[in-house]
């Protein structure tokens, strides 16, 4: 079964292009690339019968439910939440050793401060996955695990309500070309990161899981050094049930996986 969405593509252009976060200092100020709105077709697996994996794929998707009651700031969750993140990559993936070092909790409000990310695209290009593992490790144990199979995960969420809006989407690797992917700048206030954007293509295949609720994950490779396809990504604009009305929440954990060999 299908559905149709809006997403926000990147456009190539012939100047190197970034985003900027926090800029001018300012908590959740984003200064964006031009981005071109398009409407797609994405392919519901919960309901189409026809499943993915992470190895097939390079997304998965499972029941496991959280011990975590509240992701608040406030609470102390962060201990936990790392510990079953790890459990369930090695679960699933075959991680070796897990590093959790990251997570953003999205909400779909244009006051937050982080609202959901609605530009397609994949988290680290080939160098941005390189000093972030040195940002990471350090610049020795970096090498050791350079010499090994590494690979940036991320697990996503829902919190609090099954999504109703918004709902994360994904780009089989298959679809996609080489010359769809543009290499964009990622500027914090006290670092520079590089992401890849994705630029539209008709033989896009596009595939998510409706109405997904807090009980359940989704798992996606963003970039292994050994080969496997990083996955783009992107909250989809559309809505499952009219007559719902609860705001999009999620948390997105982003980690530093070590497979065997």
């Amino acid at each position: 079964m299908t559905q149709m969405a809006t997403v926000n593509y990147h456009v190539h252009k012939p100047e190197r292009q970034a985003f900027e976060l926090d800029a001018g200092g300012i908590a959740g100020n984003l200064i964006s690339p031009e981005l071109a709105p398009t409407q797609i077709s994405v392919r519901d697996i919960r309901k189409s019968g026809s499943g993915t994996s992470f190895k097939s794929n390079s997304v998965g998707f499972t029941a496991f439910p959280t011990s975590v009651i509240s992701f608040d700031v406030e609470n102390d969750w962060q201990e936990t939440y790392d510990e079953e993140v790890s459990r369930l990559l090695t679960a699933e993936i075959g991680a070796q050793e897990v590093i959790v070092f990251d997570h953003t909790v999205r909400v779909d409000d244009p006051d937050a401060t982080r609202p959901p990310a609605r530009n397609v695209h994949s988290d680290y290009s080939v160098d941005g996955a390189k000093q972030r593992l040195v940002d990471i490790l350090g610049a020795d144990q970096a090498a050791e695990w350079s010499n090994g199979h590494y690979a940036f995960v991320n697990v996503w969420r829902p919190i609090g309500a099954p999504i109703n809006s918004a709902p994360l989407g994904f780009v089989q690797p298959s679809s996609t070309a080489d010359r769809d992917w543009i290499l964009l700048d990622l500027i914090y206030p006290d670092r520079k990161g590089q992401i890849m954007g994705i630029a539209a293509n008709p033989d896009h295949e596009w595939l998510y899981m409706s109405k997904m609720t807090p009980d359940e994950v989704a798992f996606f490779n963003i970039f292994d050094n050994r080969g496997l396809p990083s996955i783009a990504h992107s909250a989809l604009d559309m809505i499952e049930d009219v007559n719902i009305h609860t705001v999009r929440r999620s948390i997105e954990s982003r980690t530093l996986v070590r497979y065997a060999g």
